[in-house]
């Protein structure tokens, strides 16, 4: 069973920690935890954790000075003074049952966050079900090319930067707010970005319109003297923004109706090109380097967001034109040696599944073929006839299917990938599953040629697909 978040807020949160620097975070080489335990280490706190497993994150901690454990054990707690956790850890790890039996402060990671982000000036937390962390990477990349110093915690690694996270002054933070557990209401963005909002994590929400009321919740910790920037052509995000108590600013893709939108838009290359328009005048236009309609909408809320701040129009977009993308969203990989191009991408979600597969058909001209991971069996249950509809009406030639990730959860729901893909076939869409991880990427390689695309696409371990075929490439 998930934990819980703690509420603490940031007043008490410093009470806590004002005499203890000795933190443990639980779960540290995540993308999440391992910005706040750097952050952290810059603030002065003596920082250790526990994580499942080596990577380049834990030894980029280990260099800066952090402890980490790559075995649990309650010994690692008795020099720490406080644990950070996250509530996807279980309750069983031997170090939070050890900080609980013994008195010492728990906290948990949204709970921390919004601690740390609390004397930071400017706040904007980017939510939605779908572009947070594209959405995240261009806020921030908007500020450093403007001359700021932003502090940004997102959630995939950027480009241009090769990291999670960027530390900077007290001016801006810029971070991906995730709704999961209502995670987000404990952050206190100034300016509260919604980017889409639909049926997710369905562990925990039981309807849509408990997520539509968690959004309104959020825009409103911004208050009147905040800002709620909103996606006007989502019923889900108006519908948010109705209660709103703060000001609300609206984008949308080709809706005349917003205060920032899209006109003019041409496809070149198949990467899209289009005028940003307020009040009926161009401001600017942007010439994209990512494919995909879903990032037109991504760039106006990061317009509209650096707006209110004060950047200038031409600054914006000539940043925006410049932006190369975050690892793993519609991310090239390589070009094998048959000639074919290498893809992965983080689409996990039905809508994400669409849009991706609609920007990536618009640059191939060989064969597209998917190699997909459903990502938890509530998702997959929950969301079953839409994944058929995003597969089955997709412009891709062949999907090929993994065993589902299973994350957090067990498989109550009666649910596998076989039953996905036989779903598919019937609707004449080729859908298969070939084998583990070396079969698949085996398969999809020799059976992909000279313009062919291949996309390894979902949000666990099916990377590792992407890895065995780069290994044989280079070998």
């Amino acid at each position: 069973m998930a934990l819980k978040n703690t509420k603490f807020g940031p007043q008490k949160i410093g009470e806590m920690l004002k005499d203890r620097k000795n933190l443990f975070f639980a779960g540290i080489g995540g993308i999440s935890m391992n910005s706040l335990a750097h952050l952290s280490m810059l603030r002065g706190f003596d920082v250790a954790g526990y994580d499942r497993s080596e990577s380049d994150i834990t030894r980029k901690l280990e260099k800066n000075g952090a402890k980490v454990y790559y075995e649990a054990n309650e010994s690692h707690m008795k020099d720490r003074e406080a644990l950070i956790y996250t509530v996807a850890m279980p309750e069983s790890n031997p170090e939070y049952r050890y900080a609980e039996e013994n008195s010492i402060p728990v906290i948990s990671r949204s709970d921390y966050l919004g601690y740390l982000m609390s004397d930071y000036r400017t706040r904007i937390g980017v939510s939605g079900t779908h572009g947070k962390s594209t959405t995240t990477a261009m806020i921030g990349k908007i500020f450093k090319d403007a001359g700021d110093r932003p502090t940004v915690l997102n959630g995939a690694v950027m480009k241009e930067t090769g990291t999670v996270d960027i530390i900077g002054d007290r001016e801006y933070f810029v971070f991906e707010a995730c709704e999961y557990m209502d995670s987000f209401l404990e952050f206190f963005p100034t300016i509260a970005v919604v980017l889409n909002i639909e049926v997710d994590h369905v562990d925990y929400f039981n309807s849509l319109n408990q997520i539509v009321d968690s959004f309104t919740n959020f825009i409103n910790i911004a208050g009147s003297d905040g800002y709620a920037v909103i996606n006007l052509n989502d019923k889900d995000c108006i519908a948010a923004a109705e209660k709103s108590v703060c000001k609300v600013v609206s984008f949308a893709h080709e809706n005349s109706n917003a205060d920032y939108y899209s006109d003019n838009e041409v496809s070149v290359g198949g990467f899209p090109e289009f005028d940003v328009m307020h009040e009926g005048k161009k401001l600017a236009r942007i010439k994209l380097k990512i494919p995909g309609e879903h990032n037109v909408s991504d760039a106006l809320a990061a317009f509209a967001a650096a707006s209110l701040c004060g950047v200038d129009p031409e600054t914006i977009a000539a940043s925006l034109s410049s932006f190369e993308g975050i690892k793993r969203r519609m991310e090239k990989i390589c070009e094998t040696d048959r000639g074919s191009h290498l893809y992965t991408d983080y689409a996990h979600h039905p809508t994400e599944i669409t849009a991706s597969i609609r920007g990536i058909r618009k640059i191939c001209t060989g064969k597209l073929k998917i190699v997909f991971q459903p990502h938890t069996f509530s998702r997959t249950a929950s969301l079953f006839d839409d994944f058929v509809r995003a597969f089955a009406g997709s412009e891709a030639d062949e999907i090929i299917l993994c065993d589902i990730y299973p994350a957090r959860e067990t498989n109550v729901y009666g649910v596998s990938s076989e039953m996905l893909s036989e779903a598919i076939n019937a609707q004449s869409k080729p859908c298969s599953i070939v084998g583990d991880f070396d079969k698949t990427a085996e398969y999809v390689y020799s059976s992909s040629g000279e313009d062919d695309i291949i996309v390894v696409m979902g949000a666990g371990d099916v990377v590792k697909v992407s890895d065995i075929i780069t290994d044989r490439h280079k070998a």
